[in-house]
């Protein structure tokens, strides 16, 4: 059966246009419920039931339609350099769909459970780089405010190596609300911050947790940290006064994830 349905050669095609606009704009991924995922790799760890269509570069053809099992379209080097978001395209894209999380499915208070809340994160290799470790630090969800960078941002995806896939995020309308839920429901909720009193490592993390993770070059605000039981900091040697927000975020889930086994 041949899997090949058409091939595209302009940069004026009405596909071509609303995947650039799926690239760049945060706004039309919302709207559309979908997101753009490039490379071999990361299309194999799609659920197939989320895929909604695939882009492969003719020169790659060869390499690819063995492996590929659904349809695909075929595109122009010329077209698919303007669809992709990075500087060596691999040739193969597949628009894939969101998928939504709600805080109150994910929570279970049958069994201990970790979280981690982002508060205004801007950097997308960081965002991705949580989620990446989050899975291997066994966490249950990812929460997000509104102001933190857009999860299906291509580079964002990219950074996750495939566990956006896997790990639940949720992009929390109101995040104290949320802080809150987690509260009501027995989750302890720390916020790694710079006036902390405590060090990460001096806590018992035996119940199930949160860790508050903040924006890069400004902590976790003021009206979120309030929300925190408690404020923990992780000790610095020499003139640093914080790490980077995704090592910071893997040091706490480690040893929460330690303690909690």
């Amino acid at each position: 059966m041949d899997r090949e349905t058409e091939k595209i050669t302009s940069t004026s095609n009405s596909q071509v246009k609303r995947l650039i606009s799926l690239k760049n704009k945060a706004s039309f991924r919302k709207k559309e419920g979908v997101f753009i995922v490039e490379g071999i790799k990361m299309y194999k760890e799609i659920p197939e039931d989320r895929i909604e269509a695939i882009y492969i570069e003719e020169k790659f053809l060869e390499l690819y339609k063995n492996v590929i099992k659904e349809k695909y379209i075929i595109v122009s080097e010329n077209v698919f350099k303007q669809i992709s978001d990075t500087v060596t395209p691999q040739g193969i894209l597949i628009v894939v769909r969101q998928q939504a999380y709600k805080l109150d499915e994910i929570l279970k208070k049958s069994k201990k459970q970790l979280f981690i809340i982002l508060d205004n994160l801007q950097d997308p290799g960081n965002l991705g780089t949580i989620i990446r470790t989050a899975e291997g630090a066994g966490v249950s969800g990812v929460i997000a405010g509104k102001s933190t960078v857009d999860l299906y941002n291509p580079k964002v995806i990219r950074s996750t190596m495939g566990s956006v896939f896997r790990v639940p995020f949720i992009m929390a309308e109101n995040l104290e609300e949320a802080i809150d839920y987690l509260k009501e429901n027995g989750v302890s909720v720390y916020a790694a911050h710079l006036h902390g009193k405590s060090y990460y490592d001096n806590e018992n993390y035996n119940e199930s947790t949160a860790f508050i993770i903040g924006n890069e070059s400004n902590g976790v605000t003021d009206k979120i940290a309030a929300k925190a039981d408690k404020l923990i900091r992780i000790p610095m040697c020499g003139k640093l006064e914080s790490l980077n927000a995704a090592v910071a975020a893997a040091i706490l889930m480690y040893e929460a994830k330690k303690k909690m086994d």
